[in-house]
Formats: structure tokens, C-alpha cells, sequence
């Protein structure tokens, strides 16, 4: 059960309680702070919450500081270190003896994606990715997702004969144009690939506006391809790449080319996009919608990044 409560002061020390009512410090004040707050003030739905607890940073690198007898009293279980700059008033002996006493002490990145489900970013530093963890990899269990992906998909293409009947002959009676549309992606190690998916857009759709992203009232879907969206019946054929194994399941949807090279050159770390595979489905897109703007892709990349971390 999610029972935040929140403390906004210039203090940069700051008090707020997260599940199960366990008071939790937050040292910082700056914007990645600030994200937190935020995140938090969406779970408790509350905006106007009083502030709890506010000591000066600098405060805490002084030996005559109440630091250690406040988080006795008020029961800390956890310290979470949200400091643009480290180098200065960081309260290296207070930290330290806090962790001797087993109270966990935790980077401001690790705790924003704990309670966010999605990797800050615009905040991210290199060593966040070296030194923390995630990124596991087994042969193991890189052989189970794929009999997993070819058993189910297989499963799926039969079970979907049906809609591989009738769609075509909807979507030959809405507009003109060929059943089925296949688009270059890149895929797993930036190698590319035809994605295959029912028409669900007027044939030649891009002819004059050229390469852009679609949205979800795009003026070029047709009524049939309308509906096939809003049931994900247009993605079935994708099945087929995941039998052939260009995709999986569950992984980051594939892009196209053209928007890969311009991402890659405004998004850091975009690139790490291509160490799993494409998938149906992900975690960005259970949590976003679609993305039709730079910032509005960093944002569901931040998603992108956590699960390919998992």
C-alpha cells in the first residue's frame, strides 16, 4: 500500500514515508529530487502535503551535527542520496555510520526507478549503469525466452487463422492498397529487419509527408484500420518475426531507421536499446502511449532502459 508523505523545502534534507509507512531521508534538493517528489506526489494524489523535516546540506558534514540522534528518533530505514554535487558538503562519516548500523543507503537514480518503474535518463550517469545492477545475461535464459517465443508464437499463428481470413477482406473493402505492410526496423545488435503488420493506414501514406511518426488520432488510418489498432489485430503478422527470430514477445518495439539515427544523436544511451531483442510488447508501452516527439521518446526510452536493466 502506497502512504507517502512529502517535504518540499530549500533545506536539500528532507523526510518523507514510502509503503508500508517506513520514514525514509532523502539528502538533496535538486531536480532529480524534485522528479522524486513528484513521482510520489502522483501515487498519494496530493500536491499541497506540509513539510516534515528540513536541515542545511552543509550542516550534515559537521561532527557536532544531530543528524545521528534525529534518525534514531524518528525510526529511519532508509537514506536515499539525491546530490547534484558531491564533491561538496556530502556527509561522508554520517553516511558511513548509518550503513555500520545496517540502515541502507541508496543513490538518488536506484530510488527513482524502484518507485517509478523507469530509468531517469536525463539524470543517468555512466557509473549508475557500470556499478549498479541489472543487466543480466545467461545463455540459459536467453534459450528459455527464445523456446518460449517459438512455442508461443507458433501457438499464436494457428490460433490466429480466423483473423488471417477475415482482416484481409476487411481491409481490402475499407481502402485500397495491399493487405499487409511491411517497414524496415532495426533490431537486435542494430541489424535490420521487415516488420510485417496488417494495413491499417491508406495506401501510400507517407508518399508526401515522408518518414513521421504516428499518432493516435493520425488523420491516415482508416475506420477498419482504426479498430484493428485499437484491438492490436494490426500486429498479428508479427508473430511470424518472432517465429523466425528477428523479435521476442516482450521487448522494446522496433524503430525505423530514420528516427533511430536521429535519436541515438539526442538521447543518451539510446543505443543500448539493441542489446535485447525487439519485442510485440513491452514495458514502455504498457506504462506510455505513443511517443511522437523527442522529449516524449527520451521519456519511454526511460521505461525501454529499465526493463532491458532487468
Amino acid at each position: 500500500m502506497f502512504a507517502p508523505l512529502f517535504v518540499r523545502t530549500n533545506t536539500g534534507l528532507q523526510l518523507f514515508k514510502w509503503r508500508e509507512q517506513s520514514p525514509i531521508l532523502m539528502i538533496g534538493s535538486g531536480p532529480i529530487a524534485e522528479h522524486i517528489l513528484s513521482v510520489l506526489d502522483h501515487h498519494n494524489g496530493n500536491s499541497n502535503a506540509s513539510p516534515l523535516y528540513g536541515v542545511n546540506p552543509a550542516a550534515l558534514t559537521d561532527e557536532t551535527s544531530p543528524l545521528h540522534a534525529d534518525l534514531e528518533r524518528r525510526k529511519i530505514q532508509r537514506v536515499v542520496v539525491a546530490l547534484d554535487d558531491r564533491r561538496v558538503h556530502f556527509p561522508i562519516k554520517q553516511l558511513l555510520a548509518l550503513r555500520m548500523q545496517g540502515i541502507p543507503v541508496v543513490d538518488d537514480v536506484s530510488f527513482y526507478e524502484e518507485i517509478s518503474g523507469r530509468v531517469p535518463v536525463e539524470f543517468l550517469r555512466p557509473d549508475h549503469l557500470i556499478f549498479g545492477e541489472g543487466f543480466q545475461r545467461s545463455t540459459w535464459r536467453h534459450f528459455v525466452k527464445r523456446a518460449t517465443d517459438i512455442f508461443c508464437s507458433a501457438l499464436g499463428i494457428i490460433l490466429s487463422i480466423p483473423f488471417f481470413l477475415i482482416l484481409p477482406i476487411l481491409i481490402k473493402l475499407s481502402s485500397k492498397g495491399p493487405v499487409l505492410y511491411s517497414q524496415e526496423r532495426v533490431g537486435f545488435k542494430g541489424d535490420t529487419f521487415n516488420i510485417i503488420k496488417f494495413r491499417t493506414m491508406i495506401d501510400d501514406a507517407e508518399g508526401i509527408s515522408g518518414p513521421v511518426w504516428a499518432g493516435e488520432n493520425d488523420p491516415r488510418i482508416t475506420h477498419v484500420g482504426w479498430f484493428m489498432r485499437k484491438c492490436r489485430l494490426d500486429e498479428l503478422p508479427q508473430l511470424i518475426n518472432i517465429f523466425k527470430g528477428e523479435m521476442s514477445f516482450v521487448g522494446p518495439r522496433p524503430e525505423r531507421p530514420f528516427f533511430v539515427k536521429k535519436l541515438q544523436e539526442k538521447i543518451p544511451y539510446y543505443a543500448y536499446r539493441f542489446t535485447v531483442k525487439p519485442g510485440l510488447t513491452g514495458w514502455a508501452q504498457i506504462q506510455y502511449s505513443y511517443a511522437s516527439t523527442l522529449k516524449e521518446s527520451q521519456e519511454k526510452f526511460g521505461y525501454d532502459l529499465y526493463y532491458i536493466k532487468q
